[in-house]
């Protein structure tokens, strides 16, 4: 039958209903009946249709329903049946949402009707007191998944106990000892909050509820023992945690109806409590039950919101990740409840019917195992051999270097050496490796005094982590001589980044201290003769100046001579003379003595001296030089200028060679221009610097860049020697000799010195 389209305005018009538009156009009787009939046919029709489209669609659902999985999650239903499925079949329904290929239910099960629930496998998962759920875990394998948050005064708690009470009005029972020979009510034998728990607490004092009551009674639910209480027909009581909180909320008993027995505090739980806290309830799965849908349960009731509505129906905070139940294992045994009431024994036979599967796999375990452990001693092998191969390729490295080479650990011990090592030192491996290093090599300073450990660069090295290059120290040999050394510390660090140790790398030096030893004993013969040929040089004026105060000796000596003949001669006059003789005697000695002092060979021993002073002294051997070439000396001396360790004759001829320099740059000068500066200047804090100012020409440019090099010279005469030994005097005391390249006006040559440098003294 083709269904007209709603939303299009039928073409027909309704049977009849131009008739019941116009009652009163003369409708004949049997036109009427025929219309009746017509319409009700009509009616007839349509309802059965919209009957069949009900029924169809009723039908459709059933057969919906049959088709998805039935899940049956039981409960222990500790408070009633109604109660159990008001509480938690929202729970079923949260799940039945969440994982929608299945339909959840719940199923109230008394104390007595669990077990049978369990091992015929009529639900699914099993939501009961600790105490059942350990027995099912050890009789039928059930397994926990998570366990109940409940929600006590708005906050979620994961233990729960036992309360043990009586009414208010009994003033004969006031302590648990009080229970002896009472009558007690309990929720049931199996009943772990509502009976277990107050038990064990009893037990503990020396009451036995079976033997030491007058009456053991059991009220199947947690109301029903409160009700017993509250009308007399028993004088105490004991229920789980929360029940008597609960029924006081409900207006079921009063606050002050009861009073709690051996009554315990505990911060982390409000409410009243007579025994020891145990995990709450959990949530298991039984061995027939899918992992993959367990996992997916597990998971929707983890994630549940407190704010969840089934949370609220339930009056519960949500699930958290399964508790550990070994307490209510201990509470069961000491008991000596099941399971472990009588264990039976379980003989060979019973373990391989029942766990043969287990023993399948223990024999493929061992057999891959054995294969494994093969396959792993094959490895094993191979690896010590790449690892024999890798130490002896490590070795002929070691061995194959010049330095000497050797490891050690954070006690200072040495923990390997190379072939090196043995040749320099004279200390075989057998000396070395597990003894420590510092008291074989490094104990005693050049100088004979101890080397305190603490100190020990090797030593610095592993205990702050940075490396360390040591540009000259002292190690003994196994014979007791000591031998100069250059070495480098580096720390050694494990795969987690610790330093573990350090390793050195040393190296004799003793053929490069005698190499610059003879260097400087060459330096020294070279610049003496420098000032010997100097000397040379300056013969004439040398002689012109000794002559001048041996002339003015003779002609006194004469004078004197002559008053002395007249008989009679003047005190005053000859005492006169005298003084002259004695002065020009001394100015003569005085020359002498800088001559002397000059072109000796001196030791090479650095002292504290004077810049300004050895200036002086230079001009006093120039000073005919100076006078003859008619120069003007220019002193700008800085008179607070730090004294220098420095060779007192190499600084003198250092400076002598820069002054002669500067002279002879100015013989092509006016006579009247001829300006020598000569300036001592501090350095910052370090070092003083001094100049030597001209009014020469200066310095070509192509001969600038090699003005200190050897040979290099711009005189006819000279031969190049005077600035490049100068710049060695002058390097070998840590300073720098340059020329200034910013000068305009003649040439100036600077040097530089440290200051309190006392670490050149041989």
């Amino acid at each position: 039958m083709a269904k007209a389209n709603p939303h299009k305005p039928s073409s027909r018009r309704r049977p009849g209903s131009r008739f019941l538009l116009a009652p009163d156009s003369g409708l004949r009787r049997n036109d009427a009946n025929k219309f009746s009939r017509c319409f009700l046919k009509r009616f007839i029709t349509r309802s059965i249709f919209l009957l069949g489209l009900f029924i169809f669609s009723q039908c459709a659902s059933v057969f919906a329903a049959a088709e998805i999985p039935q899940v049956k999650i039981g409960v222990l239903s500790h408070r009633g049946d109604e109660a159990t499925l008001r509480n938690w079949s929202p729970t079923a329904d949260y799940l039945s949402r969440v994982i929608p290929e299945y339909k959840f239910s719940i199923i109230p099960l008394n104390f007595r009707e669990i077990e049978p629930a369990v091992k015929n496998g009529r639900v699914d998962f099993l939501l009961v007191n600790p105490g059942i759920y350990v027995n099912m875990e050890v009789r039928h394998r059930i397994s926990r998944i998570v366990t109940l948050n409940n929600l006590i005064n708005d906050k979620a708690s994961n233990i729960f106990g036992g309360v043990i009470f009586t009414r208010a009005d009994r003033n004969d029972i006031n302590n648990l000892e009080d229970i002896r020979g009472k009558t007690l009510m309990a929720v049931d034998e199996i009943s772990l909050g509502g009976f277990q728990m107050a038990w064990q607490e009893l037990e503990k004092i020396g009451i036995n509820p079976y033997e030491d009551t007058a009456d053991l009674r059991f009220g199947g639910t947690h109301d029903a023992v409160v009700q017993a209480i509250q009308r007399g027909e028993a004088d105490v009581g004991t229920v789980r945690t929360g029940i008597l909180e609960t029924l006081t909320e409900g207006g079921r008993a009063a606050v002050d109806e009861f009073r709690i027995l051996g009554q315990k505090r505990d911060a982390r739980y409000p409410f009243s409590h007579s025994t020891q806290l145990y995990p709450e309830w959990p949530f298991s799965k039984l061995q027939h039950t899918p992992a993959p849908l367990a996992r997916r349960v597990a998971i929707a009731l983890l994630q549940m919101s407190p704010l969840e509505p089934a949370a609220q129906w339930g009056d519960y905070a949500g699930w958290t990740t399964p508790l550990e139940y070994q307490p209510v294992h201990d509470l069961l045994r000491d008991l000596h409840l099941p399971p472990y009431d009588h264990p039976e024994r379980f003989t060979l036979v019973d373990a391989i019917e029942k766990y043969w599967y287990w023993l399948l796999v223990a024999i493929a375990f061992l057999l891959f195992m054995l294969v494994m452990t093969s396959w792993v001693a094959r490895l094993n092998r191979a690896l010590k051999k790449s690892k024999s191969m890798l130490e002896r390729q490590h070795n002929l490295i070691l061995d194959s270097v010049a330095d000497g080479i050797y490891g050690v650990d954070l006690q200072g011990n040495a923990t390997f050496i190379n072939k090196a090592m043995t040749e320099i030192t004279g200390w075989q491996a057998n000396d070395l490796i597990g003894a420590n290093q510092h008291r074989i090599l490094h104990h005693t300073k050049a100088d004979g005094s101890p080397n305190p450990g603490s100190e020990c660069p090797v030593y610095m090295t592993f205990r702050d982590g940075k490396s360390r290059y040591v540009e000259e120290d002292l190690f003994w040999k196994k014979d007791g001589a000591g031998i100069p050394v250059e070495y480098s510390s580096t720390p050694i660090r494990n795969e987690q980044g610790d330093v573990v140790g350090s390793v050195v790398v040393f190296r004799d030096i003793s053929a490069r201290k005698k190499a610059a030893e003879a260097d400087r004993q060459y330096q020294m013969e070279l610049a003496h003769v420098a000032r010997l040929s100097t000397m040379g040089e300056m013969a004439s004026g040398m002689a012109h100046e000794l002559n001048q105060p041996l002339t003015a000796i003779a002609t006194s000596a004469d004078a004197c001579i002559r008053l002395l003949e007249t008989g009679m001669p003047p005190t005053d006059r000859v005492l006169d003379v005298l003084e002259t003789i004695s002065t020009q005697a001394r100015r003569a000695g005085g020359i002498i003595q800088q001559l002397r002092q000059f072109v000796r060979k001196e030791e090479p021993r650095h002292t504290q001296v004077q810049i300004n002073q050895l200036i002086e002294e230079v001009l006093v051997l120039l000073e005919p030089e100076i006078r003859k070439a008619g120069i003007r000396v220019v002193r700008d001396l800085d008179p607070d200028i730090p004294l220098v360790h420095a060779q007192h004759i190499q600084i003198d001829q250092v400076i002598l060679n820069l002054i002669r320099n500067a002279i002879e740059a100015m013989s092509e000068t006016d006579r009247e221009q001829r300006i020598l500066t000569l300036r001592t200047r501090t350095a910052g804090d370090n070092a003083i610097i001094t100049s030597v100012e001209d009014t020469g020409p200066g310095a070509d440019k192509e001969l600038q860049d090699k003005l200190f090099d050897p040979f290099i010279t711009s005189k006819a005469q000279g031969m190049g020697l005077g600035l490049s030994i100068s710049m060695a005097i002058i390097n070998a005391h840590n300073g720098n000799l340059y020329y200034d390249h910013q000068s305009h006006d003649g040439a100036i040559f600077r040097f530089t010195l440290p200051v309190n440098e006392t670490d050149h003294e041989s």
